[in-house]
């Protein structure tokens, strides 16, 4: 394996450990009513990549599961992602 696809595996890994971290940390201050980490922060994770783990984390936590947004798109995201990586890899890489 070369080196820009270990950075990109790397990236991809930590990217979605950070969204499925962020949703249990919003879950947990959605417990105890404290302030809440920005759906549009949540929605940046899943974007820059993070959809595996954010939609892990929404399923594991039962959390954002009853808004429209968050249950379809958190998956549309991330099957687009997962298209464009493969495509990426195949053509370029």
């Amino acid at each position: 394996m070369n080196k820009i696809k270990i950075i990109i595996l790397i990236y991809f890994l930590l990217i979605n450990i950070i969204a499925f971290t962020a949703m249990f940390i919003d879950k947990q201050k959605a417990i105890k009513h404290k302030w809440r980490v920005p759906e549009k922060i949540l929605f940046l994770f899943v974007v820059l990549g993070g959809g595996i783990g954010g939609t892990a984390g929404m399923m594991v936590f039962r959390h954002k599961t009853k808004h429209w947004y968050f249950k379809f798109g958190f998956p549309l995201i991330t099957l687009a992602e997962i298209i464009a990586v493969v495509v990426i890899c195949v053509r370029y890489i």
